[in-house]
């Protein structure tokens, strides 16, 4: 399934759970990723990090990202998206 991300908390967090559901340890990605596992951990916890440990991250998880325009609904709150 689709997961709506909106910010960096998010995405840090959605990272998190995919590693989780794949199973891996933060060093496991890291080296699988080829990054450190420090690496690994301040994404995770939305410290930072570039666009090619982003997707160095993504290939590792074998995970894309998807860019399409914003949904604007009847919702006012975008919080209740979620």
């Amino acid at each position: 399934m689709d997961q709506v991300i909106r910010d960096e908390k998010q995405l840090a967090a959605e990272l998190r759970r995919q590693r989780k559901r794949a199973e891996l340890t933060q060093t496991a990605l890291a080296v699988s990723a080829q990054k450190r596992q420090a690496t690994i951990s301040n994404l995770e916890n939305g410290e930072g990090g570039t666009l090619e440990t982003l997707f160095s991250v993504l290939r590792a998880l074998e995970l894309e990202l998807v860019v399409r325009p914003r949904i604007r609904d009847r919702i006012s709150n975008p919080g209740d998206l979620f």
